[in-house]
């Protein structure tokens, strides 16, 4: 049985960088399910690396920092697509950049600030909006936060906050697209992966450490185990869902209070 009723339908994937990117992940569950993946990614190197990973999938250009250039990508998939429409879109963007180090919060820099706002955030906006007439009636729109935006983890700079904006945004789209469409907007929100987006974070090591211990399986979450819910959020069966931040982190934000955990913090 076809559970996830995927195969066939067309489904855009903005943010492959390598084969450690959440993009990759998702796109390989949705290729599995019968899929037509397009992928869209930000530069030369990455349209390379999209077309090692998925040689049967077209591969697009686009550097959402610049709305021009998602109007001329929608352009280009538009002709692509030969009148066909879109089941779903995935927004797997982010981007920071501490232009001069991490610094304490109340210390971040307006600029880069709001960069990150315009390409981890409103991009899912502009997106949205440039893409509409290209979607089903019931498509479904996919973007990917994390699992807590009320964290205060300080190697993570001004970007849970950011993330917070993209998961308020999630409501507001999915109102005012409901004025002509039953399309969808919901997130996947998973705790700290293994991708080489993360590596560059300062600390990032022990916080993914940390996390393997407060989780009581006692084991990281999977990439893939993230991608497995972002196709499900993009499938027909997640119909009833819409607005929403599906949190993927294996239990770990219920189980910062083990007993041996805090053993071993209070420990003299």
């Amino acid at each position: 049985m076809d559970f996830l009723e995927l195969a066939g339908k067309k489904i855009v994937v903005f943010g492959l960088a390598n084969k450690k990117s959440v993009a990759c992940a998702i796109a390989r569950v949705l290729v599995e399910a019968g899929a037509e993946v397009i992928h869209v990614v930000r530069s030369g190197q990455r349209i390379a690396a999209a077309r090692k990973l998925f040689p049967a999938s077209p591969v697009f250009l686009c550097d959402v920092e610049d709305e021009n250039n998602i109007i001329r990508v929608r352009d280009e998939i538009r002709e692509a697509l030969g009148g066909s429409k879109l089941a779903g879109i995935v927004h797997s963007i982010a981007f920071a950049n501490y232009s001069e180090g991490l610094k304490p919060f109340h210390e971040t820099l307006k600029k880069d600030f709001l960069q990150a706002v315009d390409i981890s955030c409103f991009s899912f906006i502009a997106i949205s909006n440039h893409f509409k007439e290209l979607l089903e009636e019931d498509a479904s729109m996919v973007t990917v936060s994390i699992s807590t935006t009320r964290m205060a983890a300080e190697n993570y700079g001004y970007m849970a906050p950011v993330k917070a904006a993209l998961e308020s945004s999630l409501c507001f789209l999915a109102k005012s697209f409901s004025a002509f469409s039953r399309v969808r907007f919901n997130a996947v929100c998973p705790s700290l992966l293994k991708t080489s987006a993360s590596a560059g974070i300062p600390g990032y090591v022990d916080s993914y450490l940390f996390a393997e211990k407060v989780i009581p399986r006692q084991k990281a979450l999977k990439t893939s185990e993230a991608a497995n819910v972002a196709a499900f959020l993009l499938s027909s069966r997640s119909s009833g869902m819409n607005g929403q931040c599906l949190v993927v982190d294996a239990g770990m934000g219920f189980n910062y209070f083990d007993r041996k955990i805090v053993a071993g913090t209070v420990a003299r």
